[in-house]
């Protein structure tokens, strides 16, 4: 039962990173709206500068200064900034869900999936970290439009943690609260380097993220052997 739902919920993942469709009548193909590669170019561009220069600070300007491209090429695609952020966050997250999907895959059960899922989201943190800080850290400065947008990533990542609770032998379980507690505390210390442009690695974090991960679920020897397995892998 656990590996089923852990399979809905990734699949759910994959469907809110997914290009979003248009759907015809019933039995009718699904149209999928392409982005150009121009305005790809303008997202990126826009994550760059927000990740480089914070949200305030970044302009329109400073987004077509890394992309290259003309002012009228971004008002033909966006009304303004806070739009093209929006959209920006949406494809920044989806694409690093799309890289955990990817990564956990082949994995079995919940602990592997999230060990491989995780490990490859602080992979993309390693090497990208503008784009880190513009999806978590400067979302803060974007306005309540975005930050509804990072709940709902944030409720996404904390249905998967509990689905732990499937695998767990025995009466005892960890408190309703134990998914959100886990995801914000690992949030919150990827905030913290983000925002403080610290060089110390995020792939370095993955071990002690699995602990405290498995640790209200199966306890502190699973945690251990999981900290020890994510060292080595």
């Amino acid at each position: 039962m656990g590996k089923q739902a852990a399979t809905e919920v990734l699949a759910g993942a994959e469907g809110a990173a997914a290009s979003r469709g248009v759907e015809g009548p019933p039995g009718a193909p699904k149209l999928e709206l392409v982005i150009s590669a121009k305005r790809q170019r303008i997202l990126d561009g826009m994550l760059e500068a927000v990740g480089a220069d914070g949200y305030d600070k970044a302009s329109v300007r400073s987004v077509l200064d890394r992309t290259g491209l003309y002012r009228q090429a971004f008002y033909d695609n966006f009304a303004d900034k806070d739009e093209c952020y929006l959209e920006a966050f949406d494809a920044g997250v989806g694409r690093i869900e799309a890289l955990a999907i990817a990564a956990a895959a082949n994995e079995v059960g919940w602990r592997g999936k999230l060990r491989a899922a995780l490990g490859a989201v602080l992979d993309f943190f390693d090497a990208e970290p503008d784009v880190g800080r513009a999806l978590v850290v400067e979302v803060h400065a974007a306005g309540p439009e975005a930050l509804a947008k990072r709940t709902a990533t944030m409720k996404r990542i904390a249905d998967f943690i509990g689905l732990a609770g499937a695998e767990v032998e025995g009466a005892e379980t960890p408190p309703a609260i134990a998914p959100e507690a886990v995801i914000s505390g690992i949030h919150a210390v990827v905030h913290s380097r983000l925002s403080s442009h610290s060089e110390e690695s995020f792939r370095g974090l993955l071990p002690e993220f699995m602990y405290f991960a498995v640790l209200p679920y199966f306890g502190a020897e699973a945690a251990s052997a999981e900290m020890e397995a994510a060292r080595a892998a």
